[in-house]
């Protein structure tokens, strides 16, 4: 069967709240805040395979300067991690983001989390160690693309 790529939906919405935890494999529904799918979710994304979400993405722009597509949020079904799911969901959001006028792009995570940094270089981020970036002894890897 074939990926496909499409805006999010309130079903999807509704179906990531609920399966999130197990996904992450931990507390995470609190970064699925609604204001990504009511006021910022117009290019968040989801990909199906045979009819089943296998990933979502919750980004947004942000107004700079420069303009940024921000990557807030990524899931992908334990069952179909490192399939290309995420590549399909991150090239999707870059051609949007680009559509939109944006020049770059930008996504934070916790340091230690060798298999976002291992992703994000393998599709051409660079990426940085930035200490105190969420508050005192809160360090955080910062990843860029230019578009």
């Amino acid at each position: 069967g074939q990926m496909i790529t499409r805006p999010l939906g309130k079903q999807d919405y509704d179906h990531i709240v609920q399966v999130i935890d197990r996904w992450w494999g931990g507390p995470t529904s609190a970064l699925a805040h609604p204001i990504f799918f009511y006021e910022l979710g117009s290019l968040a994304r989801v990909v199906e395979h045979d009819g089943i979400m296998v990933g979502f993405l919750f980004g947004f722009i942000a107004p700079g300067p420069p303009k940024t597509g921000y990557v807030h949020l990524v899931g992908i079904h334990p069952d179909y991690r490192r399939r290309g799911v995420g590549k399909v969901l991150y090239q999707s959001f870059e051609e949007e983001a680009r559509a939109a006028g944006c020049r770059r792009l930008k996504a934070v995570a916790n340091t230690g989390n060798d298999g976002s940094i291992a992703f994000h270089e393998a599709t051409g981020w660079t990426w940085t160690i930035v200490e105190d970036y969420a508050g005192p002894a809160r360090p955080r890897v910062v990843f860029n693309k230019n578009l």
